[in-house]
């Protein structure tokens, strides 16, 4: 039997997220800082005691202005997460649910803290996991596309499956990029807003290699195929040279690198 995933202890410089806080539905409306802030909060409360409800987790504020900017930046990340409703589908069971709890934020004129916590069906949900994701902490602080940043989770929850391609409808990809509903509904904006930027992203600064590519019904793209796997060593080492460049000019020089393999 798998061990959970709760009981793992994750290794200097990642955190490992489960399954269950990836694959959900609802988190459009998320900004890039928002997406940061969760995690960290997953990480710090990383542990069996993130599976027992009610259970009050405390933070430095410090640790998380870093991430988002001032406290009021920090309250208004907090109050989006506590609000926005996800949905989080089961072979045999549908749940809805906020991402997080209560929270609570004292502050300080040098330091603070935020207590919070996870509502009463996710920590149920996550006390039992088994498949989860590792997530590098120094590539999470580098993307500047909340889209790469959901992609990538996607991607390194997939990436120790024995398949390594996935039949997507226009939903499911949407709700893999985080796109928000009613927001770029044509697949030209979407595609130029949200698709390329999220593959161009993910393949310059992570260990993956990720596609997507439209599938047409007639002249209607009905579909999408994703497919991903792990980089070489030397691939490995573009990316990381990559992640510490500037993100100027980025999308040109990894464009130009994906010409120049082609030829």
């Amino acid at each position: 039997m798998p061990k959970r995933t709760l009981d793992l202890t994750p290794q200097p410089g990642e955190m490992l997220k489960p399954k269950e806080l990836i694959e959900v539905r609802g988190t459009g409306r998320f900004t890039l800082e928002d997406r940061r802030l969760y995690n960290a909060l997953v990480d710090n409360a990383w542990g069996p005691k993130l599976g027992q409800a009610g259970h009050v987790f405390e933070i430095p504020t410090g640790d998380l202005r870093k991430l988002v900017g001032d406290n009021q930046r920090l309250k208004k990340s907090l109050k989006v997460l506590m609000t926005t409703l996800v949905e989080i589908e089961e072979p045999d069971r549908w749940r809805a649910s906020q991402l997080l709890g209560a929270a609570e934020v004292d502050t300080t004129a040098n330091n603070g803290v935020v207590r919070y916590t996870f509502p009463a069906f996710l920590a149920d949900l996550l006390k039992d996991s088994t498949i989860f994701a590792k997530l590098d902490l120094e590539v999470m602080r580098s993307f500047r596309s909340k889209y790469a940043f959901s992609l990538y989770e996607a991607v390194a929850r997939r990436v120790r499956m024995k398949r390594f391609t996935e039949s997507l409808t226009i939903e499911e990809l949407r709700d893999i990029l985080g796109v928000e509903d009613g927001k770029l509904p044509l697949y030209r904006n979407l595609n130029l807003r949200a698709i390329q930027p999220a593959v161009t992203e993910v393949n310059a600064i992570t260990p993956y290699t990720v596609s997507i590519a439209p599938k047409k019904q007639g002249r209607k793209v009905a579909s999408f195929i994703m497919g991903w796997e792990v980089k070489t060593e030397e691939q490995l080492q573009a990316a990381y040279t990559e992640m510490n460049r500037h993100s100027a000019g980025r999308k040109a020089r990894v464009t130009s690198t994906e010409e120049q393999v082609t030829e």
